[in-house]
């Protein structure tokens, strides 16, 4: 059993093989991008916090939604943005594989909030009266929960 047994601890990223010019231009172009996905997030955030108006089910999961979309930007584009900037383009083993978990972890949250956004907007839709007796008990038992 003491067969040749090598063990990875890089990973080469290939990404984008051009010219050092456009490589500038995409580091740059994708710090905008990057930037205005946090503020834009972060505003839909702080908005649907500030304002007891949207204190509703529906906001509560454009809230989470945001802050997904937030973390899904940190968890690949900073690695991304670094590899732009430097000819030195690898990761280390347990690091690749950590930002694949959260990488997934994050897709497969979304998938199930959009799933309950998707409940919610259907039984607001098909029984409404259902929908507002179920914000109405939603509403005690936070009421209780806060006592």
């Amino acid at each position: 059993m003491g067969g040749n047994q090598t063990w990875i601890t890089q990973v080469t990223l290939l990404g984008f093989q051009v010219d050092p010019v456009l490589q500038c231009f995409l580091c740059g172009l994708f710090s905008v991008f990057y930037t205005f996905t946090l503020l834009g997030n972060g505003i839909i955030l702080g908005i649907i916090c500030l304002d007891p108006r949207l204190h509703t089910p529906m906001y509560f999961f454009l809230s989470h939604l945001a802050v997904l979309d937030m973390s899904y930007a940190s968890n690949n584009v900073p690695k991304m943005l670094a590899n732009l900037a430097n000819q030195r383009r690898t990761i280390s083993f347990v690091p690749c594989l950590m930002q694949t978990f959260l990488y997934l972890a994050f897709a497969a949250t979304e998938c199930l909030i959009l799933v309950a956004m998707s409940y919610d907007r259907y039984v607001a839709i098909c029984h409404p009266l259902l929908f507002l007796l179920s914000l109405v008990q939603g509403a005690v038992l936070l009421q209780l929960g806060s006592d």
